[in-house]
């Protein structure tokens, strides 16, 4: 059973989430399984990547995603099902003969060679004259903006830098589809932020298709244009980053990308366009402005972002959405605070506010007795 997002919810989606033909399919990937004995690592994945898009693989470790990724590249050999890159079946091709390149987590440079010289050891092994060969990492070193550093070592550079000739030596040999394995893992958290979009806008100016594999939810957001959310060797949802996040299809991807408070309750009343719905949790029923296909009484997870959660000394005025408790934990985030509020029932919600809000005389404090609010189109109703 699938929830129905409202006509306006559906229009914002709608571009992100429209289906891929096989005609627009760059990439295509049909009913693969990959098995290491009688371990399932993927599980009968279908999955369709236009061509220039920067597609994600995002999960948790020994979800799937790098094994699938390494299947594109033909390092690993798929159980069964298919695989196409602009058409051509890979099933035959060995790595060297794909038109598909990879940059490793580590980079894997040569460290006893120059930065000029680990850009053209691909094209020297394929027997690329000279000349070219000269012109194109002159081309692909100004690309990454590394064309001062062409005689240095990889010792002598930064991390950032060692990515960038890593990407330089990626793209030199000019492949139709780029696969990234865990690109930002060997930097720190401030560079990382910054090469995210450096990465992004180098990528968008060359003519490929690039698939990436992460386990960073903010780094697969930041950079990808559609991201598939994997667990358990099955892609549990495709869609783009703000889909994915506004729209979770399920209790894994709510709590998995980003955080979530989710609320289970039992559907007491359904309408085409709202139902309202009960919880152990919550004095005041829950009313979401989306249906739900299913019976009443029908158990159900309703997930409400932190930062969709006010709270307030003050009792709402509203009916539904909203419930008391005490204020147990406030942290401080820079730019904003997470509140942590406890209910009678137990349960802890959390509120994202901006930190402007604690210089307020208004603002709660520790051990006050508060109540959290949330409006009806805050909700997404969940129903695996």
């Amino acid at each position: 059973m699938q929830s129905i997002p409202s006509s306006a919810a559906a229009r914002q989606i709608q571009p992100a989430a429209a289906a891929r033909t096989q005609n627009d399919a760059f990439v295509r990937i049909e009913n693969v399984v990959k098995k290491f004995g009688d371990s399932t690592a993927v599980d009968n994945v279908n999955l369709t990547i236009a061509k220039n898009e920067l597609f994600a693989l995002l999960g948790s470790s020994g979800c799937g995603k790098s094994t699938l990724l390494r299947m594109l590249a033909g390092l690993e050999t798929a159980t069964s099902g298919k695989i196409f890159v602009d058409g051509e079946d890979l099933a035959s091709l060995p790595p060297y003969r794909r038109p598909v390149n990879m940059m490793f987590q580590s980079y894997a440079l040569f460290p006893h060679m120059t930065v000029e010289s680990n850009v053209a050891f691909g094209l020297k092994q394929e027997g690329t004259p000279k000349n070219e060969i000269k012109e194109r990492v002159a081309d692909a070193l100004a690309l990454v903006q590394m064309s001062k550093y062409a005689k240095r070592k990889p010792h002598q550079l930064s991390g950032g830098q060692q990515q960038r000739v890593a990407l330089a030596r990626s793209l030199v040999k000019r492949p139709k589809l780029l696969l990234l394995d865990e690109p930002m893992s060997a930097l720190d958290k401030k560079i990382r932020q910054k090469t995210q979009l450096e990465l992004v806008n180098i990528i968008e100016k060359v003519d490929v298709t690039c698939v990436m594999v992460t386990h960073d939810q903010e780094e697969a957001m930041t950079m990808a244009s559609r991201l598939a959310v994997m667990s358990e060797g099955k892609i549990v949802q495709i869609g783009s980053p703000g889909e994915v996040y506004e729209f979770p299809n399920s209790r894994f991807s709510a709590e998995f990308i980003g955080s979530t408070n989710l609320f289970e309750g039992r559907v007491v009343e359904d309408e085409p366009d709202h139902i309202f719905v009960e919880s152990d949790d919550l004095e005041a029923r829950m009313y979401v402005s989306h249906g739900v296909t299913g019976p009443l009484g029908m158990p159900v997870g309703i997930s409400v972002r932190p930062e969709r959660v006010h709270v307030s000394r003050d009792k709402p005025g509203s009916k539904h959405n909203w419930a008391r408790g005490i204020v147990t934990d406030i942290a401080y985030m820079g730019s904003y605070s997470l509140y942590h509020v406890r209910l009678p029932s137990g349960k802890t919600v959390v509120s994202n506010l901006s930190s402007s809000h604690l210089m307020t005389d208004s603002a709660p404090s520790w051990n006050d007795d508060v109540f959290v609010s949330w409006s009806p189109a805050s909700g997404v109703v969940l129903t695996q």
